[in-house]
């Protein structure tokens, strides 16, 4: 696992001295900055490419029943993972659940809005040849008719026919494979961090958290195992930090 520098400052300053009869000491002072290479960014999508509209809590009492909800959202402080939390179940309660997602996945559908400064920093990013990927837990469906929509493309799109998906580093993994870079070459944003931080911590790539309304200030997140690099509260937010710490390349 390589260091991910925040802020990606290095300097050298070496003393040299020099000596000789005539007791002659010159001082020189070298100073050498740089920052690290990003090539591509991947993107979750609900939430973070598209306005939040899904009712997540709402989804998982209807899946899990209102006991268990609660029992499963006190064992796990960072969020639910209620696709990874169904796959122990009998086939038929399984399909029941899915039938539950599938409908309020539907009706986010219905309602889907890019989020404000999506598209200007696609172009950003456009404007500088990096590359940016998507990978989400909905489905192929919802990808298809936001690149539809909104005509911008992202490029792998992995949806949740894609396995492992996140938080497993594995899709992460399988882009930068395809855009043949590095994990630290590329970094992951998303809005969640049971899943988006996780996958691109565990995957060795930057990570840089949407908190939009300052939820994951709150107490009950401050010792969850994989922190981000990056905290924004609006996409516009990043083409700066992007110009600021990092040096952009194709």
């Amino acid at each position: 696992m390589q260091l991910l520098l925040s802020k990606a400052s290095l300097s050298f300053n070496p003393r040299i001295i020099f000596s000789s009869s005539t007791t002659m000491a010159t001082s020189t002072s070298i100073s050498v900055s740089s920052k690290p290479r990003l090539k591509g960014i991947v993107f979750d999508m609900d939430g973070t490419l598209t306005v939040p509209v899904i009712d997540f809590q709402a989804m998982y009492r209807a899946v899990l029943g209102h006991d268990e909800y609660l029992a499963v959202k006190s064992k796990n402080p960072s969020g639910i993972d209620i696709l990874h939390h169904i796959e122990s179940w009998s086939p038929d309660k399984q399909r029941r659940a899915y039938e539950v997602i599938a409908d309020y996945e539907k009706q986010g559908l219905d309602r889907l809005q890019i989020m404000p400064g999506a598209a200007e920093l696609c172009s950003f990013l456009d404007s500088r040849n990096i590359r940016r990927g998507l990978i989400t837990r909905n489905v192929k469906d919802a990808v298809d008719l936001f690149h539809e929509r909104f005509g911008v493309k992202f490029s792998p799109a992995l949806s949740r026919e894609y396995r492992p998906y996140k938080p497993d580093p594995a899709p992460l993994l399988h882009i930068c494979s395809t855009w043949e870079v590095q994990s630290n070459e590329v970094m992951m944003i998303g809005d969640s961090l049971k899943d988006d931080v996780a996958c691109g911590k565990r995957a060795g790539a930057f990570t840089c958290l949407l908190d939009e309304t300052g939820r994951y200030d709150a107490p009950e997140y401050a010792n969850v195992q994989h922190k981000p690099d990056y905290k924004v509260s609006s996409l516009v937010e990043v083409q700066s930090l992007l110009e600021r710490d990092f040096e952009l390349t194709s």
